[in-house]
């Protein structure tokens, strides 16, 4: 019988359209140290890390999940980066013998909540936290997508993509396109103790990390809010301090209604100044800044 991971879900997702890459070469270890935040060191066959690859300025190029083999590294982020994170890497192979090879449709990738590992017939496991604790990741060949599927059918129940989007705001689990973009520094996003280890050698972009580091401070931070009066919220809706002065407070990234809390929930960025548990908010659009939701900001993750 599976044993139920920590926050009680038995399940398996299919991650199968997630970019994927392979990266090879004598100079790989070294190179791609110097791309992302945390220590490559730590990834190996059975253990995968979480990073970010980042600009100059510390800002997010990409979210990325590392795991070693013999001979190459295997790296998967969202499928919106699969053009953009392979140049941004081929960008700083320069002298290097270093290869990046796409191999999105040659690899399934599903990933289990189970505090068991897995046992299927095809592909190899990898630990990984993907979500709230460890879960495992089994990387097949696209091949054998159907028939890993089905032996995973068989033993735990299948998360689709809007549950598990539920369960993701759930737990604060920042996402691409949502609480991740370009203009955001991990550390705003309370990615610091999942994706940056500050022992490591030097990277792109950790002297902006290493300074905020040191100050202590963001200007803003990836808060959980909700609505005690049970108005479902949507992303993009501002939020500001509900006096007459009404001062922009942030802006909400993704919203639902979370059944096991019995809530409408939302993530979203909140200003420093205001981002402090039990500060009371307006939210609204920028369509209607007449009707106002008030909502409470709360610590991550809400479960």
């Amino acid at each position: 019988m599976r044993q139920p991971s920590q926050t009680g879900q038995v399940a398996f997702l299919d991650l199968s359209e997630r970019a994927k890459f392979q990266i090879t070469g004598t100079d790989r270890v070294r190179f791609l140290n110097g791309q992302i935040t945390n220590n490559l060191r730590k990834a190996t066959e059975k253990v995968a890390i979480e990073a970010c690859v980042l600009n100059a300025k510390g800002k997010m190029n990409a979210h990325i999940f590392v795991s070693a083999l013999a001979e190459c590294f295997s790296v998967d982020t969202e499928p919106e980066l699969r053009e953009t994170l392979r140049s941004r890497l081929e960008r700083y192979v320069i002298a290097d013998d270093v290869q990046i090879a796409d191999v999105t449709d040659q690899f399934s990738l599903f990933h289990v909540l189970s505090e068991e590992s897995p046992k299927p017939e095809h592909g190899r496991i990898v630990s990984v936290r993907r979500f709230a604790e460890r879960g495992w990741d089994i990387w097949s060949d696209a091949s054998h997508h159907d028939a890993v599927r089905q032996q995973l059918s068989s033993a735990f129940g299948f998360l689709n993509s809007v549950a598990a989007e539920v369960m993701r705001i759930e737990q604060g689990i920042p996402r691409w396109e949502r609480e991740l973009t370009e203009e955001i520094i991990p550390i705003e996003a309370n990615l610091e103790q999942r994706t940056i280890d500050y022992e490591k050698g030097c990277y792109i972009g950790q002297e902006v990390i290493s300074r905020m580091k040191m100050s202590g401070q963001t200007n803003k931070r990836l808060c959980g809010l909700v609505s005690p009066d049970d108005v479902p919220l949507q992303p993009e809706m501002k939020l500001a301090a509900p006096s007459a002065a009404g001062r922009e407070g942030g802006w909400i990234t993704s919203a639902t209604r979370s059944e096991r809390i019995g809530k409408e929930i939302a993530l979203g960025y909140v200003k420093r100044g205001f981002n402090n548990a039990g500060t009371k908010l307006d939210a609204f659009s920028a369509a209607n800044s007449a009707k106002r939701i008030p909502v409470e900001v709360v610590p991550l993750p809400f479960l």
